[in-house]
């Protein structure tokens, strides 16, 4: 029997050479320089090859999934969590379903962890064309469902933390139905990123099937033990919210980019991109009502930055220039609530 061709460092000197050749002074040269500069060391500290092997998975496995999104990045998209093992006639399903075709009626494509339960119900509704599977190996081996199965959009992960890097950096907003320890770590990861500033702000939902409670009981408890007893601030509740029904779910997404966009920083500031011109009015409202949010300056009107061009699509967009503390991100939750709430006569 053959061996098998074992790579080398030299047997890449081609690919390296010609790489150089090709991609010498591109935008990314001075990242791909960190990166090969980072490999290096790993060499120089005599890092384990156990370590290695983590970071070597890991990179893959990122390389790979930025690779499958990269064609819908415009593409608006909602992530779902929920127990694997709620049954089909289970309300808590029917729910999922209608959502996911819902949201899929309204242009937005549907990200689960591809197993059975809520993230089947969620794929069934959106549809194959619709849907991301972001799988996760297991000793149990979780099959994916069977309306995600041999989909080209099917990922399926080693590391729960590369795969939720994956589920975070792609959404534009997260649904959470009830589910077990897995379903309550994804979603105090998600609370934990957006009280952070860790990730981008987006609409964070509990549902819930009317009268069961679930998450008003799970509430009942933040409230008590971490709002009460000070471990977070009473802002900080403002980063999610409690739905019973699917048409307050989809008014959500709907309302909160009714008028944002999005927003990046630059600098000490950040910069909120908006669909519709802000009125002076609006600025100063803004001023008067956000002081507490506002390092030096105040918030004005911008056009695009030179530091936002490498975004070309959202560069005609009318933008505020805000002096964030980044440090109260549920008071900037209220302040994208109130660059959504439309003038007297309407956009």
């Amino acid at each position: 029997m053959a061996n098998r061709h074992v790579l080398t460092l030299s047997s890449l000197e081609e690919k390296i050479l010609d790489w150089l050749k090709k991609e010498t002074g591109s935008a990314n040269e001075d990242l791909m320089v960190e990166l090969v500069q980072t490999l290096l060391k790993l060499d120089r500290d005599k890092t384990s090859r156990g370590d290695i092997k983590i970071l070597s998975r890991s990179l893959k496995e990122l390389r790979y999934a930025f690779k499958v999104f990269a064609p819908y990045r415009l593409v608006r998209k909602v992530s779902m969590y929920g127990s694997t093992r709620v049954a089909e006639d289970n309300p808590y399903y029917q729910m999922a379903v209608g959502l996911g075709r819902r949201l899929g009626e309204k242009g937005y494509m549907v990200i689960t962890g591809a197993g059975t339960g809520i993230m089947q119900g969620g794929h069934e509704g959106a549809g194959r064309e619709h849907s991301f599977g972001v799988n996760i190996q297991l000793p149990f081996a979780q099959k994916a469902n069977r309306f995600i199965q041999n989909d080209r959009k099917l990922m399926t992960f080693h590391f729960f933390f590369t795969r939720k890097v994956i589920f975070v950096k792609e959404t534009d907003g997260a649904v959470f139905f009830p589910g077990g320890f897995g379903t309550h770590d994804e979603a105090m990861e998600a609370l934990t990123l957006a009280q952070t500033g860790k990730s981008q702000i987006v609409p964070i939902l509990f549902i819930d099937v009317p009268g069961q409670g679930y998450w008003r009981e799970w509430e009942e408890f933040i409230r008590k033990r971490l709002l009460r007893q000070g471990y977070i601030s009473d802002h900080d509740m403002r980063l999610y919210k409690i739905v019973e029904d699917l048409d307050s779910a989809i008014d959500e997404f709907r309302t909160f980019y009714s008028n944002y966009h999005s927003y990046r920083f630059v600098n000490r500031n950040l910069v909120m991109r908006l669909t519709h011109p802000p009125s002076e009015e609006l600025i100063e409202n803004l001023n008067l009502d956000f002081k507490d949010i506002l390092t030096k300056g105040r918030i004005r009107s911008t056009v695009s930055l030179r530091e936002e061009a490498d975004d070309s699509e959202t560069l005609h967009l009318p933008r505020l220039l805000i002096p964030f503390n980044r440090n109260d991100y549920g008071r900037l939750r209220e302040l994208i609530d109130r660059v959504n709430t439309p003038p007297s006569g309407g956009w």
